[in-house]
């Protein structure tokens, strides 16, 4: 759903991120809309995806609940089918990317040669999509604009983008949060390949923040298969957001300079939109229920959600 931006009551500040529209209220909430838009190589691509925020937004919640449990999060309520309410943190510029097999970025370094990612080191001897003896953290700072970039837990402390306490709690935070992610995802039979988490502060309190578990900000494969798969060395089925950057990468296009978004028709577009209501109920296990509302209705339920904070 794409929605026009909305004037809130006691609004002191709009973010239009490359997926989702961000205010600010009273200085200490958020309304986040989570749109229709699509990025992939750090470039929105020009068509929409219908639903896409209705399943970014409801799968994040379900998994919000069902972590709170772990470390506080600054989810409060989610009135319409693509808004989530919460509490504003001051955020760590950093991203917690948690691995649980070599693929994707970290395949790719792997394959160049290297045996260290963010200061941790690789094991000799694996296959791409083989699974880490345990979970590793390759963290990375979140850019305003252009590539986030790799860094290690020990650039990080020198640079205080969180002191050696604060990383203490973050990692152990973020590794339990993806224990739990992969035991949600084993009851739904798929793996919890990789993740990341954003954190931030309040009072000196850690909270989880933005979006969790869903196809954005994590890779999932199916289980079912999985051994067969590696064993024959064949590509993993997956579920994630990685089938759209191979779709861009044959296309010649991976966000570098001079490089064109590739033209995306009707029917690609289509599938986009069902990959992501297919991970919905894979996950979340129930079927999806699409949901269409006005604008004015959205803004009515917001600040209704909003007049229940005072």
């Amino acid at each position: 759903m794409n929605v026009n931006r909305f004037q809130l009551p006691d609004q002191t500040a709009f973010y239009k991120g490359k997926v989702r529209d961000v205010y600010t209220v009273a200085g200490k909430w958020l309304v986040m809309i989570a749109s229709d838009r699509i990025s992939a190589f750090d470039v929105i691509l020009p068509r929409p995806i219908p639903f896409k925020g209705q399943v970014l937004n409801q799968i994040a919640a379900y998994m919000l609940r069902a972590t709170s449990n772990i470390c506080p999060n600054w989810l409060l309520d989610v009135p319409a089918p693509n808004v989530s309410v919460g509490k504003k943190c001051i955020p760590f510029r950093i991203e917690m990317v948690v691995r649980g097999n070599l693929t994707g970025h970290a395949w790719r370094t792997y394959a160049s040669g290297k045996r260290q990612l963010c200061g941790v080191k690789l094991p000799e001897g694996l296959k791409e999509n083989d699974f880490f003896s345990e979970p590793i953290i390759t963290p990375s700072t979140k850019a305003e604009s252009g590539h986030d970039e790799d860094i290690s837990k020990e650039e990080i402390i020198k640079k205080r983008l969180a002191t050696e306490e604060e990383w203490k709690v973050l990692e152990t935070n973020a590794l339990k949060l993806f224990e739990r992610g992969k035991e949600i995802a084993s009851q739904r039979g798929l793996i919890l390949v990789d993740t990341k988490y954003e954190f931030g502060k309040i009072n000196n309190i850690i909270y989880l923040m933005d979006e969790v578990h869903t196809p954005d900000s994590s890779r999932y494969f199916y289980a079912d298969g999985f051994t067969d798969r590696q064993k024959k060395g064949e590509r993993q089925k997956q579920l994630s957001k990685e089938f759209v950057r191979e779709w861009l990468i044959e296309n010649d296009f991976m966000g570098k300079e001079g490089q064109v978004v590739p033209e995306m028709p009707d029917k690609w577009v289509q599938t986009i939109s069902n990959r992501y209501i297919e991970l919905y109920e894979r996950v979340i296990g129930q079927p999806f229920k699409p949901e269409t509302l006005s604008v004015e209705e959205i803004q009515r339920r917001i600040e209704s959600s909003l007049m229940k904070l005072k």
